[in-house]
């Protein structure tokens, strides 16, 4: 039997919302990723591109958080687990890196495209 309390929305979303506020109080690389997509949104809002393709382009930015979220857990169990080095336990972070590295050149690369697409048009 798992030690879970009944399921219950609003406290379960009390949790989510503790997790987002600690990894963005606790986590550098977090905050700075955040920070870099708030401005990359507010791009997105004044440029001419495609209302898609502005979606796609601030998805892929999420995925980005998202990963990095991941990546922080990971990290955590790792560090509760053992504070000795591992070779195993770096192999897990270096996993959960790995993510938000694949997380970045995949959002990189639906930009790139994006952008070469609507201004190619242009011209």
């Amino acid at each position: 039997m798992r030690n879970q309390p009944k399921y219950n929305f609003f406290k379960n979303t009390t949790y989510a919302l503790k997790g987002l506020r600690d990894i963005i109080l606790s986590e550098k690389s977090f905050k700075i990723e955040l920070i870099i997509i708030c401005i990359l949104s507010i791009f997105l809002v004044y440029v001419d591109i495609a209302f898609l393709h502005k979606i796609w382009m601030f998805s892929s930015m999420f995925l980005v958080l998202i990963a990095e979220a991941i990546n922080s857990a990971i990290e955590r169990v790792v560090d509760l687990v053992t504070k000795e080095y591992h070779p195993m336990a770096g192999r897990a972070k270096d996993v959960g890196s790995s993510i938000v590295f694949l997380s970045i050149v995949h959002a990189f690369i639906i930009w790139i495209c994006l952008i070469l697409k609507n201004f190619n048009s242009i011209s």
